[in-house]
């Protein structure tokens, strides 16, 4: 399955992005390299992409599980190499539920979208680690 998206420079650092499914996203550097910090960052694009492929991943999952959250939300950490091309080397997702969710569930939602589906964790070079919390407790890392 081949995908495409158009990327289209805007002058200065700046670019626009089509995808296929014709949404549009903005990016530029910020001003200490050229920019004018008028959209996010490629690298931030990225940890976007590897927290929402893994999020709609582990909402399908827990929807055939017949589960679903009261709310969720994640935070993502990336950590980049000192040296060119600066790679992210490791990326922490916590994936932070609210509901009537069984640990073991959640659990397994979570790793089978890490271990299995998601493609945009898959297509990295970092290891990517997770940890999670249901209804407002401490971390527990997988």
């Amino acid at each position: 399955m081949m995908m495409e998206s158009t990327v289209k420079w805007n002058g200065q650092m700046a670019f626009t992005g089509v995808s296929d499914s014709g949404h549009e996203v903005r990016m530029d550097a910020s001003g200490e390299v050229g920019g004018e910090n008028t959209g996010s960052r490629p690298t931030e694009l990225l940890l976007h992409g590897v927290a929402g492929c893994t999020g709609i991943d582990i909402i399908s999952i827990l929807k055939k599980m017949k589960l679903e959250p009261i709310s969720f939300h994640m935070e993502v950490k990336g950590d980049r190499a000192d040296e060119h091309p600066k790679r992210f080397t490791n990326i922490h997702i916590l994936y932070a539920l609210e509901g009537d969710l069984p640990e073991d569930k959640v659990v397994r939602a979570i790793q089978l979208s890490k271990d299995k589906y998601c493609s945009v964790a898959h297509s990295l070079n970092a290891e990517i680690t997770a940890g999670y919390s249901i209804n407002g407790s401490k971390e527990i890392l997988i």
